[in-house]
């Protein structure tokens, strides 16, 4: 109790008060009727003429002597009530009055009439106590606006904040026009491993764990891509996951260590095809889920109905940067002309993370219109197929908007021992010192060696698609429980 504030120490008196009157705080169930919205919705179309019961948090009260309006917030909504003593008894009505909190769950049986503003309210003749909040409710009247706390404590930033509340329903409406828009065209969904012996599938940093049984160091999987790619060597032709990945690097406004993917894999189809699919599935998304493909981001009004530009990736570096990465061969040659025009790249950096340094500062935040960039450096994509007569270029597209990557696809590279070439290439990168190479997986090479189709692979984080959708410049605003440093360090 000493560490109690006194809002708080209050709160814990009216518990016990509320247990010295026989009365359970924490019922295990309540009987409802009606959510909010129904009831209001009754009296709105003339139907309101039973008794109903509704439930929810107290989210204000208003006494006045010997009445008082409040209102309760369910999962639909808010509705407001209105308790009498004299309908209540005086008991009652005073056990209200004294031990019922803002943040409390309560229960509410009676009828609804209209106040003279016109609300529709529902007149108490019986309450009931569902749960006692002991911590009062934050910035009640204005919203929790600390972003730490919200972040921290995301269920008080949902209690208080209604549109935080309505980006979590639109994100949950993405996931199932994803999986509508993929079943109605004859896709598969399925469940491939997170714990993996052997990471692949991008370039990046894994987290290891360790299975005690087994003995043995495992890997939460940075990608689905390497064992979706299996079943189509089994001859499912058309599969996807929708799922977590983890990659052990940086958080910024838009990384987060643990997000959601979206990963498809078609036989039989190439780069082009995926990216028609793409654009249309984008597309068909936001029409889905907001009515119109037109959408503001960030202050930006965008359109999202296809087809959208496709440029080559070497052109639009050279037009945003000045430098043409064809005429630099080698490492050394291309970090001294990005040194040269300011860029801020690492003295060990490979081409292909030179690069990606060109694509990501002069050229993404650029991309505000819906665009595709395509045809991409081999060493940036050692699982993507060789595009005929470029040796040197792979078939890849990245998918561009509101200034940020959302999307990223292949034409599939199937020549097994080709990918045997590109992961040892890797390889060497690895001891080289690039720790996002991709590792050698001969598991995949046998699989490979089996025969895989003509085949196009596509990949979207759910989270930056939800960012667009939403007009959130940050990712941890689009997910539930975003990683934060633990409290009081600042070392990390």
């Amino acid at each position: 109790m000493e560490k109690l504030s006194d809002l708080e120490r209050q709160r814990h008196i009216k518990l016990e008060r509320i247990r010295e009157r026989g009365i359970d705080p924490y019922p295990p169930r309540v009987q409802r009727s009606h959510t909010a919205t129904e009831a209001i919705l009754e009296l709105e179309t003339g139907k309101s003429q039973r008794e109903m019961s509704l439930v929810g948090r107290l989210m204000s009260i208003r006494a006045m002597g010997r009445s008082t309006f409040a209102h309760i917030e369910d999962g639909s909504g808010r509705i407001q009530i209105y308790l009498r003593q004299d309908a209540l008894g005086e008991e009652a009505y005073e056990f209200f009055k004294r031990d019922i909190d803002i943040g409390d769950f309560i229960g509410v049986t009676g009828h609804l009439f209209r106040t003279r503003t016109g609300e529709v309210t529902l007149q108490v003749r019986d309450f009931k106590m569902l749960a006692k909040s002991l911590h009062p409710l934050p910035e009640k009247w204005h919203g929790l606006k600390d972003v730490e706390t919200r972040y921290r404590q995301r269920y008080l930033d949902l209690i208080a904040n209604e549109e935080v509340r309505e980006i979590f329903v639109i994100r949950a409406r993405i996931v199932s026009a994803l999986r509508r828009f993929l079943d109605e065209r004859g896709f598969l969904e399925v469940a491939t491993p997170v714990l993996q012996p052997i990471y692949g599938g991008a370039a990046a940093r894994p987290f290891i764990t360790y299975h005690n049984i087994l003995d043995q160091d495992l890997y939460l999987r940075i990608s689905d891509e390497l064992y979706l790619k299996r079943l189509i060597i089994g001859g499912y032709e058309r599969v996807y996951e929708i799922g977590k990945d983890f990659r052990n690097e940086g958080v910024s406004h838009k990384h987060n260590p643990e997000f959601t993917v979206l990963e498809f894999y078609q036989a039989y189809a190439d780069y082009s095809d995926v990216m028609e699919m793409a654009e249309e599935m984008v597309s068909y998304v936001a029409q889905e889920v907001l009515g119109t493909t037109c959408i503001t981001y960030q202050g930006n009004e965008i359109d999202l109905a296809p087809p959208w530009p496709r440029r080559s990736l070497r052109q639009a570096i050279k037009e945003e940067s000045g430098i043409d990465y064809q005429d630099y061969p080698d490492a050394q040659s291309l970090y001294q002309t990005v040194r040269a025009i300011g860029g801020n790249v690492e003295p060990k950096a490979t081409r292909g993370k030179l690069i990606d340094a060109l694509l990501s500062n002069y050229v993404e935040p650029k991309l505000i219109q819906p665009t595709f960039l395509v045809d991409y450096p081999v060493e940036v994509s050692p699982l993507a197929k060789r595009k005929p007569g470029h040796s040197e270029t792979v078939e890849r597209f990245e998918g561009f908007a509101g200034g940020m990557e959302i999307c990223n696809a292949f034409t599939e590279l199937n020549d097994p021992l080709d990918q045997e070439e590109r992961f040892l290439a890797q390889g060497r990168a690895y001891e080289a010192g690039d720790e996002e190479a991709h590792q050698m997986d001969e598991d995949f090479l046998i699989a490979l060696s089996y025969g895989m189709p003509p085949t196009g692979g596509f990949g979207m984080g759910i989270d930056r698609l939800t960012m667009l959708l939403t007009d959130r410049a940050s990712i941890r605003e689009v997910i539930l429980f975003p990683h934060l440093r633990t409290e009081g360090r600042a070392d990390v």
